[in-house]
């Protein structure tokens, strides 16, 4: 096995439009905020707007790793109270019945180091997908992906509903000939899996210290890992993602937190995350291990607690885990742009927490 590649500035390359790629993605997201605010009368998020999922949890950072592992976070063993949030990826608040990719926002707080810039607080995010492989390869890419996100969001729901439905049976099929489509599941035709159940990933490539990396979330609890690959019945049924997650986290769960090294530039790049970067050739390494205690997976009080006031970025976090590649540089400005309209249209400031207080 090669050695880790060290984390060198040069590692990322611009793309050329990258800035007016950044600008247009903020005028595809403000589009979205626009038309989810005046739907609604309140601001949610641009992208993964519906929570199934908000619980607290313990992330403990594993002794006597080996030292490219042992890098920022990871440094030193230790517990860190962190907050979790599942959601899925549209920018309106959709039944369950529209199925599309989950998500899970991982918030470890009491981290101390050096912030990336305008990083407010003490803790650290992770922002992970149920799929290894981001669905755009580049910027540009992604801004076509998110304008047409933009086109269907004031569709009528019925209308998802139903194409949902024909795109997971296309979807299946695929899978059946052993391939599948990142675009398809994106759209509605994932999957209605249970969201306990799933392995989570980076998909993009941050720093790791001295080194690169992407990262992975696994279930390995009998709680969770029974529910790996359940599809959950949501016709008639909306927040049937919700019921589950709050009735099955009744029992806790644990997950370890795992980290992939970059050992080889040319077959793990960073600047295409769509591009898996081969487990042969570089296996995730469990680094910490994550501990949800017996607790209601859901509520409205907590989605109150948290939904509104509280943001969760890849740029939240240490320069020891800068994230990497156009896509990540992208998100830096979107993702600020989602939040503080979310602030100012709902007239609640946005806040990173010192300490776990879920109602």
């Amino acid at each position: 096995m090669r050695d880790p590649i060290r984390y060198a500035p040069d590692i990322e390359r611009p793309e050329e439009e990258e800035e007016q790629t950044e600008r247009l993605l903020c005028r595809a997201l403000t589009e979205i905020l626009d038309t989810t605010s005046g739907n609604y009368g309140h601001a949610v998020r641009a992208v993964h707007a519906k929570s199934h999922g908000i619980f607290e949890a313990r992330f403990e950072i594993l002794p006597d790793l080996p030292p490219e592992l042992a890098q920022g976070l990871f440094a030193r063993p230790g517990r860190h109270p962190a907050l979790v949030r599942i959601s899925t990826n549209p920018g309106d608040l959709l039944p369950d019945s529209v199925s599309v990719p989950r998500g899970l926002a991982l918030k470890i707080l009491q981290v101390e180091g050096e912030r990336l810039p305008r990083a407010e607080g003490d803790t650290q995010d992770f922002v992970l997908v149920n799929g290894p492989a981001f669905a755009a390869p580049d910027a540009a890419s992604f801004l076509k992906s998110l304008n047409r996100l933009a086109r269907t969001t004031d569709q009528a729901t019925w209308a998802k509903v139903a194409l949902s439905s024909v795109l997971r049976g296309v979807e299946k099929t695929l899978e059946a000939a052993g391939g599948e489509s990142a675009t398809l599941k994106t759209m509605g035709g994932a999957p209605n899996v249970h969201p306990l159940g799933e392995s989570y990933f980076s998909q993009t490539a941050f720093r790791h210290g001295d080194f690169i990396a992407k990262y992975q979330l696994v279930p390995v609890s009998d709680s969770l890992t029974r529910l790996t690959g359940e599809e959950i019945p949501a016709s008639g049924a909306p927040d049937a993602l919700r019921e589950r997650v709050a009735q099955d986290l009744a029992e806790g769960g644990v997950w370890d937190f795992r980290v992939q090294l970059c050992r080889n530039p040319e077959t793990m790049p960073v600047e295409d995350p769509s591009r898996i970067w081969s487990e042969e050739e570089s296996p995730f390494v469990t680094v910490a291990r994550l501990t949800a205690p017996p607790q209601p997976g859901w509520s409205e009080a907590r989605a109150k607690a948290v939904d509104d006031p509280i943001r969760f970025s890849v740029w939240t976090g240490l320069a020891a885990h800068r994230p990497l590649g156009a896509i990540n540089r992208v998100r830096q400005a979107t993702y600020r742009l989602s939040s503080d309209y979310r602030a100012a249209f709902n007239r609640c400031p946005i806040h990173e927490p010192d300490r776990l207080d879920l109602p």
